[in-house]
């Protein structure tokens, strides 16, 4: 019952006319970035960053939730009238998307991904408003050992997590630690890595460092990807829009069992949007009264998938915000954005700023509602926006996050971090390294430090107190876990195929 009441308080400050013009706005910049190939809300939300020094919390993060909705939406529309997909999560919508596409059906196909997000993002929506509570109160018994045994969990499982190869992870998540070691140690006030500059004193700037990483490096690389891949045909939209009876009929079961899968896996530390879409696609295909269409334009295999993605950006949230581990890139973006404000996610957020969450996950349901109505009609502009060159889209990006950054501090040292970091980003990219474990240990190693000091205080230099506290032991060896299991698996694939 607290957790409707704190909702109905959120619901209060979202439908503000000034919130909802900024959920609208992020809704429809999010719905804009999915559908442009290679644009993602990661990118998207790192390029407004700077924004942050001049819009309060609520206003910025309402907006960040539509934009990663948004994304979510409008990924769908790349994958079906392009067959190129804007994010990984949306390979599978492509599958039977693009050959319904082929068939005259696009209009369907959107339709059914467009209702599907809207029914999965609103269960997924609903979870967490329900199950978040309940995770804050279990981790509300955390102490400086638990903390810092939680901040293991959480940079082991990014750096497991995003990327091909986790040595890459733990490569990028140890310069991120490195890199967050940068400035004046608060146990003896002495400067550390700052070359004698004085405007390193207070660290880097998680800001300029995510600008820098996702917009700028993304878009060098970009640049450079473009020379050597082409785009594909954009099919053309030709009759209704709206579902037939035995559309509807085929959809809606895909849909909830697309939610179904999409929320849990999502919220896990290991989930993501990946596996719950393979997932719903293959239970789709198995459950099909027409398994003969699958792979030639089968309608439940847009459904499903496009609700299980859209379900588990709302799971990505949960642990975010009850325990502030990202396991997405967009969310160590949004988890930077955080930092930027002073903002500690974890536990502590929703008791600390219980306004702000509240009035976020409202905003989710709102944005769920503008997302529907902006989809279908604006299926035509988007088409359009298909055709805009991509070395403008590039250029665009590059001089905005120049002049975001500068503007944040009228520092020309921080423009030139920011162009030290794309060119990072650049090659990180270039060379299959995450750039999330490295934003992520830049900004957990000032807090897991300060953490571990106080925990080695209380317990007078005792290591194994991180080990024999029954909640940081488990969170340790879920830690292990996620660093063993992997190369156990791979070993055993590997002896499999011999």
């Amino acid at each position: 019952m607290e957790a409707f009441d704190a909702l109905m308080g959120g619901f209060a400050i979202a439908l503000q006319p000034t919130t909802l013009m900024w959920g609208f706005v992020g809704c429809f910049v999010g719905t804009l970035v999915g559908v442009l190939p290679g644009i993602g809300p990661a990118l998207t939300i790192a390029l407004l960053l700077p924004l942050t020094y001049h819009v309060p919390a609520t206003s910025m993060f309402v907006m960040f939730a539509g934009i990663y909705y948004g994304a979510a939406y409008g990924g769908s529309t790349t994958s079906i009238l392009l067959n190129t997909p804007g994010e990984s999560a949306a390979v599978v919508t492509a599958l039977e998307g693009n050959k319904m596409a082929r068939k005259g059906r696009a209009g369907q196909a959107l339709a059914t991904a467009a209702i599907g997000s809207f029914v999965a993002g609103t269960i997924g929506t609903l979870a967490l408003t329900f199950v978040a509570p309940w995770v804050v109160e279990a981790a509300l018994a955390f102490g400086p050992a638990e903390y810092f045994s939680l901040m293991v969990l959480s940079v082991v499982a990014v750096s497991a997590v995003l990327g091909n190869s986790m040595l890459r992870g733990l490569v990028a998540l140890g310069l991120g630690l490195l890199l967050g070691m940068v400035g004046v140690d608060l146990q003896t006030g002495q400067p550390r890595f700052t070359f004698g500059r004085p405007e390193l004193l207070d660290g880097i700037e998680v800001t300029v460092a995510a600008v820098g990483l996702f917009a700028v490096g993304e878009a060098l690389y970009l640049a450079w990807q473009g020379r050597e891949t082409k785009t594909g045909e954009v099919m053309k939209l030709s009759g209704s829009l709206w579902m037939s009876k035995q559309d509807w009929a085929r959809s809606w079961k895909p849909w909830f069992r697309g939610a179904f899968f999409g929320f849990p896996i999502g919220a896990m530390p290991a989930g993501g949007a990946e596996l719950p879409t393979l997932l719903s696609y293959y239970t789709e295909k198995k459950l099909s009264k027409h398994p003969e269409e699958f792979g030639h334009g089968a309608i439940e295999g847009v459904a499903g998938p496009e609700a299980a993605n859209n379900a588990a950006a709302a799971g990505v949230l949960m642990p975010l915000l009850t325990l502030g581990i990202p396991t997405s890139a967009t969310a160590a973006i949004m988890l930077s954005a955080f930092e930027g404000y002073g903002i500690q996610t974890g536990p502590q957020l929703f008791s600390q700023q219980g306004s702000l969450v509240w009035t976020l996950i409202a905003s989710l349901y709102i944005g769920n509602v503008i997302l529907l109505v902006l989809n279908l009609p604006l299926v035509s502009l988007w088409v359009k926006l298909l055709k805009i060159p991509p070395p403008w889209l590039y250029a665009g990006i590059i001089v905005i996050s120049t002049a975001g950054v500068y503007g944040a501090g009228n520092s020309v040292f921080n423009v030139g971090l920011l162009f030290v970091f794309g060119l990072l980003g650049y090659i990180m990219r270039r060379f299959d390294f995450p750039a999330a474990p490295l934003i992520v240990g830049l900004i957990l190693a000032p807090l897991g430090e300060q953490s571990m000091r106080q925990a080695l205080t209380i317990s007078q230099g005792e290591w194994s107190t991180f080990f024999t506290r029954p909640l940081a032991g488990s969170l340790m060896a879920v830690a292990a876990l996620l660093l063993i299991v992997p190369a156990l698996w791979k070993q055993w694939q590997s002896r499999s195929s011999r």
